[in-house]
């Protein structure tokens, strides 16, 4: 068994890397920013059934911050860089998101080089593969990088490829430490508590009926623990130092075909869930005056599709369905009483 550093450990896919690094028994260290946090945190975990969290530790590390990294990478053997900004509202300035994604993703690889970390696994997106490029029919892949530049690339998509693009630099300026990245689409599955990602507030927003007319827009789906897994693969499949995978569970779905997904698989409970589409001059009047909805005018239908066959043929990675994930996300909230919709309708 190994000794791992998750960074974030409080966020969605951090919470289920931890969970799954103490499941297959290695000694866990995740950082958050502060140390107050610590208990809420493990309760947490706990509820969302990490079981024996003896092996679980703690360490206050800012992303912006120098201080508390070379001791929350001491003496790990792997690292998987988790944590990341992404938020929902766009920031006054993309340097809110692009500095502290890059400048921390910096941090932690220097940390785990001074440390003699092995490897360190960076969680990048489908953000820094798919953007700023010309329409294409064929699947993209991981020998594509999004264009920071391009016409219409989001402060989040910027902020995803310049950081990876910076782990990439250092270490191959540097000669370690080992590293490997993967790059999810839009990452559903079982929430594990209030504190939820940008994806779990979407699904939210769908099933209490937020969201009366749907954009044209595809995505790709996978489920957080299907993520964390491909994380573990990569973490000590030796095929998988200097690659990147992309995490998704199949072919891109439109909104209205989450839409009608959930309607199916949910019954009464998606009773207030949207499948009217809405035309592509609405949002762009709405643009006008909504900045959110101005982000993803550049996308309105433009269909956009990705392959797995490379974190599936070369690391055995089998992930969930798109439909299982969807329907984990949904259920999760009802359970956690975080809809209008009452768990027992």
């Amino acid at each position: 068994m190994s000794s791992i550093l998750v960074t974030g450990g409080s966020g969605f896919i951090g919470g289920h890397c931890v969970m799954q690094c103490l499941a297959a028994g290695h000694q866990v260290r995740t950082t958050v920013r502060n140390l107050s946090r610590e208990p809420e945190v493990r309760a947490l975990l706990k509820r969302a059934g990490a079981g024996d969290d003896n092996r679980l530790s703690f360490a206050a590390a800012d992303l912006e911050r120098d201080a508390g990294w070379p001791e929350a990478v001491a003496g790990r053997d792997f690292v998987l860089h988790v944590a990341s900004p992404f938020p929902l509202a766009v920031p006054k300035h993309e340097d809110e998101l692009i500095v502290p994604a890059r400048d921390g993703a910096l941090r932690v690889v220097r940390a785990a080089r001074a440390a003699g970390v092995r490897r360190v696994v960076l969680t990048s997106s489908f953000a820094a593969i798919g953007y700023g490029h010309k329409d294409q029919a064929a699947p993209f892949d991981e020998t594509n990088w999004t264009d920071p530049n391009g016409d219409g690339v989001s402060a989040y998509a910027k902020s995803k490829t310049l950081a990876e693009r910076a782990a990439w630099d250092y270490v191959e300026k540097r000669g370690g430490p080992e590293l490997a990245v993967v790059n999810p689409v839009m990452v559903f599955g079982p929430a594990l508590g209030p504190d939820t990602s940008t994806s779990i507030k979407l699904m939210q927003r769908m099933m209490d009926g937020g969201m009366p007319v749907l954009p044209k827009l595809s995505y790709g789906i996978v489920d957080a623990r299907d993520v964390a897994d491909l994380h573990l693969r990569a973490m000590t499949d030796p095929r998988a130092k200097g690659e990147r995978f992309i995490a998704s569970a199949g072919d891109f779905m439109t909104f209205r075909e989450i839409a009608l997904t959930l309607k199916s698989r949910m019954g009464a409970a998606a009773r207030r869930v949207s499948t009217r589409e809405a035309p592509d001059w609405l949002l762009r009047a709405a643009s006008i005056f909504e900045p959110s909805v101005r982000q993803i005018l550049p996308e309105l239908s433009k269909p956009k599709n990705a392959t797995n066959a490379k974190a599936k043929s070369l690391l055995g990675w089998a992930p969930r369905s798109r439909e299982d994930a969807l329907v984990a996300t949904a259920e999760s909230l009802l359970r956690l009483g975080m809809l209008k919709e009452k768990a027992a309708a």
